[in-house]
């Protein structure tokens, strides 16, 4: 498809055998197709690039290494303070984007200069650079302790800091790790540190707090470069290798450049290409178009690799290029670094090696001391093929990871039985192609114990029934006896059928989306054998309505006034519109666009006709959605934030619209004149959450500075601070209020909900705290009725309290499901069913109603639950499938 695009649009010329195709195809003459053929391909080889063996001025995709200083430009004033920077402090952090050149920064910028440093005590006595991986104490431990016995300092220089938390599964090694690389701090320490992390990580960072300390003053951004910086950036590298770079492509790229996000790296690869393609001294902008240009230049480059492969080595490209991928969980996919003998996953050794060679030559991946990596993350957001790949595999992938990283731990400890999967985890692995013969090692004694263990537990029953018999006999005579051992018989079996029921209503929540009929029958049959909380709240997780269409993280849904519309934001760019009447069977009404950059949040207007959207390009928008099929912009964006919009509001009687940004404010709109009203200051960092009373009176909002602020916008042309809300112990990113306005609930990072009493809004106290959530609480919605609140959280959970009784809320169901950070909860109108927006690129419509999630099970119990299913979740039991 891609060869053939690109010939029908001039860009290429198609292969003889395609030409050939094409022609039989469109019932053209074959003879006189070849002879043409043959006439423009001696032409082409005429005019072909100039082929030599120089060394390329420029790195495209992969980073600039210390070999590379004397063409790494553009950054010197960087450099400068990255120096000045480090021989200040012991412990220094380089923050900045995926695309940023961070590793460049540290490798062809800060290395050389300390090897230069006319400063003698600043001399390095050694320079260690590693990345963290899966295992960082396992493989890097020796390496974080100065060198004994040498004069000057130990550099250790750690790149890719976020493998910490991208990789790395075990938190107590994640601890030992940080708590190692900050012994560089202690008074005498030898050790020098600087850590480059990804800008999206920051605030994994924050979870350890002497490593928060040591951040506060010893942080450098890498921020976007500067026009100038830029130039040098192109213009030199050319000029060192006696080249010249037409002044149009420079000022092409700039303009291309300016305001692209994480361009750098695309940049490269570019004029790389451009490089390539050259006639000549000259770097042309013609070559440059030729060879895809800024945003295409990736993408061609990986798909003439990929299509000059045989079909048996595309297949194997893709299952080599999907396991250097780890797939976000609420962030970006990132790169996974793996040894190269993990990817000989061919029969054919030649097959292995033409695969792998082919993508390091074309600088896609990187092969360094044994281990292969994507050359930059760039590539699996430009190369549309990837990109693909993974959204449509991501839940595999993430399956495919965890086993691979089990069936490490499992030979790190001998091969030991008890860390062989079992259960759900199995379940999920037994699908899974592609795998290595150690995963497939791990896979099969794991499908052995199970079997081993499944037997055991039909001799335990048969020995328990036998045991109950015999009491029953020897009791036989004496009544009393009698009802004792029916007794000891039916306590037994309870306690039998709890614990099936149990495990059974676990494993179906792990089964809803590849086995929604198998697991809707085990959630019900577990539901009736042991008709208990844990149960039923598994019952109405697998049950949940998944809304799939989104590519990447949900950050937001919403529900129309009337309760039949949804609105869904994602990273991905989009709002989709889905009409949510039969909930069972939501239907998608409009995909559509308009921002820049990743959506935080969208509202729906109380008319239910707009709809406003907030997102990281500093704007918000309204959308005119009468027509729910074709929405349109509603005047043009508002426009005054300087950084991300995290949430918008409307006020009740939808005149007014609030704003909470990055940017430390609070904003006020007059939405029927697209005009600020006013401006909210007082908070000292990222506002997050904003939301309206119910008599559109008061605005709360919450910040990154701990706080939750109320504010009177009876007037919203001259707001008043009525109160500041203290007692959260991290970041505030939810609120909402009840819907008599007297209690204000509130989620947070430190993973509690707070409720306020604001009935006296001038001194508002605390009412109760709600506990519960293992990570970030994201959402918080009340009921219509004020008597339920819905809370989520990056624990993947939403959880459901009961507030009848003010002096004490109580839990009322967990509902699991996501398989990601649940990001945003809602309530529908009529307060029937709960709405979840998640990480894992889905929206979730949940009932909490057991009785129709019980008809509904029954409606989709197709096909019937098998004997051996029923045996293998419910061993001893009789078979009864749970809809006859």
């Amino acid at each position: 498809m891609t060869a053939l695009s690109q010939a029908a649009a001039g860009r290429r010329l198609p292969s003889l055998p395609l030409t050939i195709a094409y022609a039989q195809i469109c019932g053209g003459d074959v003879t006189e197709w070849e002879r043409r053929w043959h006439e423009v391909a001696g032409k082409e080889a005429a005019q072909r690039p100039v082929q030599d063996d120089a060394d390329p001025p420029y790195r495209g995709l992969a980073r600039f290494e210390l070999s590379d200083a004397a063409l790494f430009f553009g950054r010197d004033h960087l450099v400068d303070r990255l120096f000045d920077l480090t021989t200040a402090h012991r412990f220094t952090a380089v923050f900045g984007p995926s695309g940023s050149g961070k590793s460049s920064l540290l490798r062809a910028g800060l290395i050389p200069r300390l090897r230069n440093a006319d400063r003698s005590s600043l001399s390095p006595a050694e320079i260690r650079i590693l990345a963290p991986g899966g295992h960082p104490m396992r493989t890097h431990g020796e390496r974080l302790a100065a060198s004994p016995h040498k004069g000057g300092d130990t550099w250790l220089i750690v790149d890719q800091f976020e493998e910490l938390y991208t990789l790395c599964t075990d938190p107590a090694e994640r601890t030992a790790f940080i708590e190692e690389l900050l012994t560089a701090r202690k008074p005498g320490s030898g050790l020098r540190v600087i850590v480059a992390v990804r800008a999206d990580f920051l605030s994994r960072c924050a979870e350890h707090a002497e490593l928060t300390a040591a951040l506060q003053d010893a942080t450098l951004l890498t921020g976007p470069m500067s026009s100038e910086e830029l130039r040098a950036a192109i213009v030199k590298p050319a000029a060192a290798a006696g080249l010249i770079v037409e002044r149009s492509l420079t000022a092409r790229i700039l303009t291309e450049v300016d305001g692209e996000p994480g361009a750098l790296p695309l940049m490269s690869h570019a004029l790389l290409e451009t490089w390539r393609h050259r006639r000549g001294r000259t770097l042309t902008e013609a070559s440059y178009e030729e060879a895809g240009g800024l945003h295409g230049s990736i993408s061609r480059t990986a798909e003439d690799v990929y299509t000059r492969l045989t079909d048996a080595q595309a297949v194997l490209a893709r299952r080599v290029l999907l396991r250097l991928i780890s797939p976000g969980d609420g962030a970006p996919d990132t790169r996974r670094p793996a040894d190269r003998a993990e990817l000989d996953l061919a029969d054919d050794p030649q097959d292995n090696n033409t695969v792998l060679e082919s993508l390091v030559r074309a600088r896609l991946l990187t092969l360094s001391e044994g281990t292969v990596d994507l050359a930059h993350e760039a590539l699996i957001t430009a190369w549309p093929r990837l990109h693909g790949w993974i959204v449509r595999d991501r839940e595999a992938l993430r399956i495919h990871r965890r086993l691979t990283e089990a069936t490490d731990v499992w030979e790190s400890l001998d091969r030991d039985p008890g860390a062989l999967y079992r259960g759900t985890q199995l379940d999920l692995a037994r699908d899974l192609t592609g795998l290595t013969p150690r995963e497939r090692a791990f896979l099969d004694a794991s499908v052995t114990a199970e079997a081993a263990e499944a037997t055991r537990g039909r001799r335990r029953v048969r020995r328990l029934r036998q045991l109950i018999a015999l009491l029953a006999v020897l009791f036989i005579s004496a009544s009393g006896a009698t009802v004792y051992a029916v007794h000891v018989e039916g306590k037994v079996a309870q306690q039998r059928n709890t614990a099936l029921a149990q495990k059974a209503a676990g494993e179906a929540v792990g089964l809803r989306l590849l086995r929604p009929s198998l697991a809707a029958q085990l959630s019900l049959a577990a539901y009736r054998l042991a008709p208990e909380d844990s149960t039923r709240d598994a019952l109405l997780s697998t049950m949940a309505t998944t809304l799939s269409g989104h590519t990447q993280v949900v950050s937001s849904a919403a529900v129309s006034p009337d309760g039949r519309t949804l609105a869904t934001s994602s990273f991905d760019r989009t709002i989709r519109l889905w009409n949510i009447t039969d909930p069972w069977r939501p239907v998608a009404l409009a995909t559509f666009t308009g921002h820049a950059d990743t959506i935080a949040m969208v509202a729906f207007s109380p008319d239910g006709h707009t709809l406003a959207s907030g997102g990281r390009d500093h704007t918000i928008r309204l959308w005119n959605i009468a027509d729910l099929h074709d929405p349109s912009p509603h005047g043009p964006p508002l426009t005054g934030h300087t950084d991300t919009v995290f949430s918008v509001a409307f006020s009740p009687d939808g005149k007014t619209l609030a704003s909470g940004s990055y940017d430390h404010t609070v904003r006020l709109w007059d939405v029927t004149d697209a005009a600020r009203l006013s401006e909210l200051t007082g908070h000292t960092l990222n506002v997050k959450p904003v939301a309206f009373s119910p008599d559109g009176r008061t605005l709360a909002s919450g910040s990154d500075d701990r706080t939750v602020r109320l504010w009177n916008v009876t007037d919203p042309r001259r707001p008043a601070q009525l109160a500041v809300l203290t007692g959260h112990k991290d970041f505030v990113d939810a609120l909402a209020f009840s819907p008599n306005g007297h209690t204000l609930a509130s989620g947070s990072d430190d993973r509690t909900v707070r409720l306020w009493n604001i009935t006296d809004l001038r001194d508002p106290s605390p009412s109760d705290v709600l506990r519960g959530h293992q990570d970030v609480v994201s959402g918080t919605a009340f009921s219509p009725d004020g008597r339920t609140l819905a809370t989520s959280s990056y624990d993947r959970s939403v959880r459901v309290w009961n507030l009848a009784r003010a002096d004490r809320p109580a839990s009322l169901a967990v509902l699991t499901g996501h398989l990601g950070a649940v990001q945003s909860v809602a309530f529908t109108p009529n307060g029937g069913r709960i709405i979840t927006a998640g990480a894992d690129h889905t929206a979730q419509i949940w009932d909490t109603d057991t009785r129709t999630a019980v008809s509904h099970a029954c409606a989709q119990a197709h096909p019937t639950i098998t004997r051996t299913q029923w045996s293998r979740y419910f061993p001893g039991l009789e078979y009864r499938p749970p809809c006859g």
